[in-house]
């Protein structure tokens, strides 16, 4: 006789309708910790020294970077690919799964949404520095003037800007419709009248009626079917960056779903990194679960599993092909001047993932954090590997050259790090870092034995 196994609680502990909106809203009610200030200390002093390199570049050139006459892409590219991978994610999180209806998406997709935005609006600097004259950015925008001016349609970076933005708008809607019954609650539970006020702005007027949910349950379906297209289309954009071009080791029809599955896999890391200090920090223990961590570790494991195969079957269609710029590509790859950056792309992305199979390490937060940056720093250098050693050896030995990022460019990294973790730890401080509505939805599933009265409790 089949058995079903037990599902693991998605809430842990005696939870209330009025405990779960008391304890997720407490970061926002209550006053900061040391902890908190430390941390956007921290952050706000990378962002100036970010923001100072920027400027320094705008005002100096491009020549502040270690571009050269060989290698036109450098940092800025790379560090703009391995943003734009980070913010797939949230959308993967919020809109695949609830189509889907994968129930322990509820405590993560609020943090995941919210860094997909934080990420591509970090993505999206590098592209505009890279212009040289960042004014000019409006030409890329295809708006009718009397100049009849208008865009090359043909040229890929445009496609990442439509590709980009629409992103953006849809993941900010999807947030937002999303966010709206909880700052609804926040609005009523605030004292200060100001701050109702600036929270009943943002409500658009939520009173939380059946007709009210009714809309937003199906805008919020509406929007997530929009943006599951977007997880596979925007990432397949900017890997044709690459693939219609005729550099050797970039001329490939695979890139595509490698760059998807890449992106994937480097978002749930990311959000993995957030969550398991965010959970620790804020004591939200009982709704961000070992549970949730090991479901998000379980689509690492298949995700990474798909970049390695993308990883060996490049090298076996470059040994097939029989073209002996596309076979030294990839032997320089391994062997040449970058072969450091090769093999702690194939250690951080290929190698660590695969102890995950191993259920006590999957479920182990401290593994599964230095994991997480480990396997971030790997994607890096996977995007770092992709542009650099693709460049600096190509069809003529003449033109053959090195590049070696100068502070500048380690600056304006620095400084998008500093803009993705401030923007992180003001959201924390303004809304509810987990869904309150959704967490309440699954709580009958949580396997807890609740009163009848505590659950009928008014919130």
């Amino acid at each position: 006789m089949y058995v079903s196994p037990i599902r693991e609680p998605l809430v842990t502990g005696k939870k209330t309708y009025k405990k779960i909106t008391d304890e997720i809203s407490a970061p926002i009610e209550g006053k900061p910790g040391k902890a908190w200030y430390a941390g956007i200390t921290l952050t706000v002093s990378a962002l100036l020294l970010g923001l100072a390199m920027m400027g320094y570049t705008i005002w100096e050139g491009i020549g502040t970077w270690g571009l050269n006459k060989t290698i036109g892409w450098g940092w800025g590219i790379t560090n703009f690919v391995w943003w734009v991978g980070i913010g797939h994610a949230g959308t993967f999180i919020s809109a695949i799964l609830l189509l889907f209806r994968q129930k322990w998406r509820t405590s993560i997709n609020r943090s995941a949404e919210a860094m997909t935005l934080f990420a591509v609006m970090c993505a999206g600097l590098f592209p505009l520095i890279h212009m040289g004259r960042p004014l000019l950015g409006f030409f890329v925008f295809p708006y009718p003037n009397t100049r009849e001016l208008w865009v090359n349609f043909n040229s890929p970076l445009l496609w990442d800007v439509f590709a980009i933005s629409t992103y953006f708008t849809v993941s900010l809607l999807f947030w937002y419709v999303g966010l709206i019954p909880d700052i609804g609650t926040i609005r009523d539970r605030m004292k200060s009248k100001f701050k109702k006020w600036i929270y009943g702005l943002l409500s658009f007027g939520w009173t939380g009626s059946a007709k009210h949910w009714q809309r937003h349950e199906s805008i919020s379906l509406i929007l997530a079917g929009l943006a599951a297209p977007l997880v596979l289309s925007v990432h397949s954009i900017v890997s044709t960056d690459f693939a219609t071009s005729v550099i050797p080791g970039w001329h490939t029809t695979i890139f595509p779903p490698y760059f998807v599955a890449g992106a994937i896999f480097s978002g749930f890391a990311m959000v993995l990194t957030l969550l398991i200090i965010t959970r620790k920090v804020l004591h939200l223990e009982n709704y961000i679960t070992v549970g949730h961590i090991e479901s998000m570790n379980k689509i690492i494991i298949a995700t990474g599993s798909i970049v390695g195969i993308a990883y060996i079957t490049e090298l076996f269609i470059a040994w097939y092909s029989g073209v002996e710029y596309e076979q030294y590509a990839f032997l320089n790859r391994a062997t040449g001047p970058y072969w450091w950056a090769y093999w702690i792309m194939m250690t951080c992305n290929v190698i660590s993932p695969q102890l995950l199979w191993f259920k006590k390490l999957r479920r182990n937060l401290v593994f599964t954090f230095i994991l997480s940056i480990f396997i971030n720093i790997g994607m890096w250098f996977e995007r770092f590997v992709i542009i650099v050693t693709s460049l600096h050896r190509d069809y003529l030995p003449s033109s053959w050259s090195m590049y070696e990022p100068t502070m500048v460019e380690v600056g304006i990294f620095i400084g998008t790090l500093g803009l993705f973790f401030t923007c992180f730890l003001l959201f924390i401080r303004v809304f509810p870092v987990i869904a309150i509505a959704e967490v309440k939805s699954v709580l009958k599933s949580s396997g807890d034995q609740k009163d009848k009265s505590e659950t009928k409790e008014k919130h």
